[in-house]
């Protein structure tokens, strides 16, 4: 009987793995890739996929059990602390083994300016002193916090079109998706006069280009650190992913 993997994805290396199991396992490995949700377009993932749902420990926990899951690998999002934290515990309470599967941080190169914060409210607090104007590049959930940063103009980026007015004072907002290029980003810090990007050392190539940008274009980087770890092992890559899942098997 083939073994059940659970991939709580979201992310490149997620859907990398995903293909790799299929490839590597056919026949041993039934791989299922859980998202919170999927955004559209998005690249089709290898084996099976289920949307939503499993927001919470006891979600989870009856999953494994009911499905049956014999090992899962977080691979989401290094800032996905929620989703992290209830897979560490539990995979404790089913006793099923568990893997992170977290790409490495990205390396400033040596000319950038940068500022490390270790949260959204830190950032907020910095960014009146740096900046007059910002490019916000942290997601939906996380604008809130700069609500009342007051003689800053942002230039916000999300991935899609929200439901309501942003809660900022001030500002202008693009879409866009990863992977996004070097030009681009360049062109979007000089046409908008930015003096300070606020993002999360989020890792990963699709958006290492804005990183780049700014260090070209003299921008200075307000860069929020990631949180803490849960325990348990953790691989950099897809491929070290899955010579943990052979020795699984």
């Amino acid at each position: 009987m083939a073994k059940r993997l659970l991939i709580l994805g979201g992310t490149a290396e997620a859907r990398k793995l995903a293909g790799l199991v299929v490839d590597s396992f056919a026949g041993e490995v039934e791989a299922v890739t859980s998202l919170v949700e999927r955004l559209e377009p998005m690249p089709e993932f290898p084996g099976r996929v289920r949307t939503g749902g499993l927001k919470d420990i006891q979600a989870l926990v009856d999953y494994l059990r009911q499905e049956a899951v014999d090992m899962v690998i977080d691979a989401t999002h290094p800032f996905a602390e929620v989703i992290s934290a209830n897979a560490y515990a539990a995979c404790l309470r089913a006793e099923v083994p568990r893997l992170m599967l977290i790409r490495p941080p990205w390396r400033l190169p040596p000319a950038s300016r940068w500022v490390e914060v270790d949260d959204l409210t830190g950032a907020a607090e910095v960014l009146p002193r740096l900046s007059r104007r910002a490019f916000l590049t942290i997601g939906p959930e996380g604008i809130e916090a700069f609500s009342g940063v007051t003689g800053v103009w942002f230039l916000v980026r999300l991935f899609r079109q929200p439901f309501s007015p942003l809660p900022l004072a001030n500002y202008t907002l693009v879409t866009g998706r990863p992977p996004l290029t070097l030009a681009d980003e360049s062109q979007l810090l000089t046409e908008h006069r930015i003096d300070t990007l606020v993002c999360r050392q989020s890792g990963g190539k699709a958006t290492e280009a804005k990183i780049i940008a700014a260090g070209e274009e003299g921008v200075r980087i307000v860069l929020i650190q990631r949180p803490i770890l849960e325990p348990g092992e953790i691989v950099e890559t897809a491929e070290e992913a899955l010579h943990w899942l052979r020795s699984k098997v």
